[in-house]
């Protein structure tokens, strides 16, 4: 348990928060990026006090990082799973936050709402994806898995006091959205000079949800044999490569490790013909925004919240049609990139307007 000079060290004179998470992994997405942007925005302004609550290999509390002992659950990404909700209730009856921000249904989050509500915080349901993204993630037919997330999502959400989200919450938890879900983007991902080469490129979790079979069948039915390049790691990673076998794309396919360099990610994004983010399930996507701020050529779904904030900079398909993606991608190899207008992307998705506009809905929860 945390202790007692911690305690004491808590300040009351000023809002805090506490985010939780089990989808903290070392090599995770956009939960993590939004957390560990958030923790550098409260540390340089002294808006809010910040706390966040994620699983580890043994417990640790410092500078308002929680980590409590967990086993770990899937290798390629770092996701743990902890042991019981018993260690998170108790220290937040040492933070005593105003508010808590919980980022997935599967971490007890009845349990800490509850614990939540007694010690007089609001509890916030953060929406990062959906139960047909997690029933897509899971081998075999979604049909199966769909009803049991939706129970698992309808469950988590039944006692909070706000959803925060971009999309339609309801076909998940019956209830509306309270206020909108914002990411933001890296100063990194900006336009800057690149050599054009002749490659697509993905960038992201290799898992069934993540729409990478689909690119694959695009791949192998395009009349171009242009190239793809397939950044990252994750579970579906064997699959995937059964796959690139079965359709002849051996030669054409590249496998390449996950980078957590920003720089070097926003010249990948710039330098490739262009960057596809093919996931039919997309509850953000914060890939495409990125790509497109850094001036690369970009194709998403057309389901994509992240698709209809970049507006043009994006060039869309219908999710999980493999033949319009490919066609999408022959429209975006041949486009002219707008570095102007990536520039204003960029500018107008900084974490310092997306924390400010997140502070103004969470002052009407309170």
């Amino acid at each position: 348990m945390i202790g007692a000079a911690t305690s004491r060290e808590v300040r009351r004179d000023r809002l805090v928060i506490a985010d939780v998470t089990l989808l903290y992994g070392e090599r995770s997405g956009g939960i993590r990026t939004y957390l560990d942007e958030k923790a550098r925005f409260a540390a340089a302004t002294g808006a809010f006090e910040h706390h966040v609550i994620v699983p580890a290999r043994r417990e640790r509390h410092a500078g308002g990082r929680h980590e409590l002992r967990s086993l770990r659950l899937v290798a390629s990404n770092g996701y743990r799973l902890p042991l019981g909700a018993g260690p998170l209730k108790d220290t937040l009856r040492t933070i005593r936050p105003h508010v808590v921000m919980i980022h997935d249904p599967f971490w007890r989050p009845t349990g800490v709402t509850e614990a939540a509500h007694k010690l007089g915080a609001r509890v916030v349901a953060v929406h990062h994806a959906s139960a047909a993204m997690n029933a897509a993630g899971v081998p075999g037919p979604d049909g199966v898995y769909l009803r049991f997330f939706k129970r698992v999502y309808k469950h988590a959400y039944e006692g909070v006091d706000a959803i925060m989200s971009v999309v339609d919450s309801r076909p998940c938890s019956g209830r509306e959205p309270t206020f909108p879900l914002r990411l933001g983007l890296h100063p990194a991902f900006r336009p800057g000079p690149a050599i054009r080469r002749d490659h697509v490129l993905y960038a992201g979790r290799m898992a069934w949800e993540k729409g990478v079979f689909d690119l694959l069948e695009a791949a192998a039915s395009s009349p171009r044999e242009w190239k793809l390049w397939l950044v990252g790691d994750g579970p579906a990673q064997r699959a995937i490569r059964n796959r690139v076998t079965k359709l002849g794309l051996t030669r054409r396919v590249s496998f390449r490790p996950y980078t957590k360099d920003r720089s070097a990610l926003a010249r990948m994004y710039r330098e490739a013909a262009c960057v596809v983010m093919p996931g039919p399930h997309e509850t953000f996507g914060l890939v495409a925004l990125e790509a497109a701020a850094s001036g690369g050529r970009v194709v998403a779904a057309d389901a994509a919240p992240s698709a209809r904030i970049a507006g043009p900079l994006v060039h869309t398909f219908k999710a999980a049609d493999p033949k319009d993606l490919g066609r999408a991608i022959e429209r975006a190899i041949t486009a002219e990139p707008s570095p102007a207008a990536a520039a204003k992307l960029a500018e107008r998705l900084s974490w310092k307007r997306v924390f400010t506009a997140e502070l103004h809905d969470l002052a009407a929860v309170l």
